[in-house]
């Protein structure tokens, strides 16, 4: 799940949570408030209350027994309107992201590749996913839900999406579940079209090293990179994030917590207050 976010206080509350693992939040400054791109112009006026990205088609139909828990995007708004944490009026779908969107992350030849069904088996077996016009459709509206998410949260200080994280995919390939970055597209996207030049900073708290987003952002000066993971686990090489946190095997919640929230406030005193941050 993805929130976006333009306060500390915020952000620490959700963080001393334990549900974060598949959630993204994003710091953001709400003075400057790029155009539209993805919203569905008929729901913009009506959101009342913390807008929710969700869109049916963040799911796609896998082989039987596949292990990766696609289920999990639909449940989170499930439970969500279920448990009267919001109403369907604060749910906007977002539209398909464009080539054009994607590409000012990933390479031409690989969106070629990856929208056209021309990916190896070979390349197919590292994602972990068999190709399908379903899975390309699924990581499509999810890019354009991360990007509409951060847009949302420039006009209103804060938005979620139901879906995001993809941080192992990286500008020519995919991994580890991930095939598009979804974080990195809209990092990239938000800085090259406001009207000020924003600092990023994006908060990895997966167990998994965010690799492909680390190797993105390696030579940008405006995207500061920290990520809090287990240091023996997937991916066996690591990239080299702005800020690596290695934690061991069965550390406790609460040692995990204060390990993660000192490292980001010793971070996020580097950045600018006008910064956005990502968490997955």
């Amino acid at each position: 799940m993805t929130h976006m976010t333009k306060q500390n206080t915020v952000f620490t509350w959700l963080v001393r949570h334990k549900d974060i693992r598949e959630k993204t939040f994003l710091k953001t400054n709400i003075r400057h408030i790029p155009r539209m791109i993805c919203l569905h112009t008929e729901r913009r006026n009506e959101i009342r209350g913390l807008p929710i990205v969700h869109h049916r088609k963040y799911v796609c139909d896998l082989p039987p027994n596949h292990r990766f828990p696609m289920g999990k995007f639909p449940r989170v708004l499930h439970f969500l309107l279920k448990d009267q944490v919001i109403t369907d009026k604060q749910v906007c779908v977002p539209n398909l992201a464009s080539e054009e969107l994607l590409g000012c992350v990933h390479t031409k030849e690989y969106l070629d590749n990856f929208i056209n069904g021309k990916i190896e088996e070979k390349k197919q077996k590292r994602t972990g996913f068999p190709w399908s016009e379903g899975i390309v459709r699924r990581c499509r509206y999810e890019t354009g839900g991360t990007v509409l998410a951060a847009e949302m949260a420039l006009q209103r200080g804060l938005a979620c999406s139901t879906a995001g994280g993809t941080h192992h995919a990286f500008p020519g390939f995919g991994a580890g579940f991930c095939l598009l970055n979804d974080l990195a597209v809209a990092a990239k996207h938000w800085m090259d079209n406001s009207t000020s030049r924003r600092k990023v900073l994006i908060v990895d708290l997966d167990v998994h090293q965010g690799d492909g987003t680390a190797f993105i952002f390696q030579e940008e000066p405006n995207v500061f990179t920290f990520s809090v993971h287990c240091g023996k686990n997937f991916p066996v090489r690591k990239q080299q994030s702005d800020l690596d946190v290695s934690v061991e095997d069965g550390m406790e919640d609460k040692e995990y917590l204060e390990t993660g929230c000192c490292h980001f406030m010793a971070t996020s005193n580097q950045t600018s207050s006008r910064s956005s941050c990502g968490v997955t």
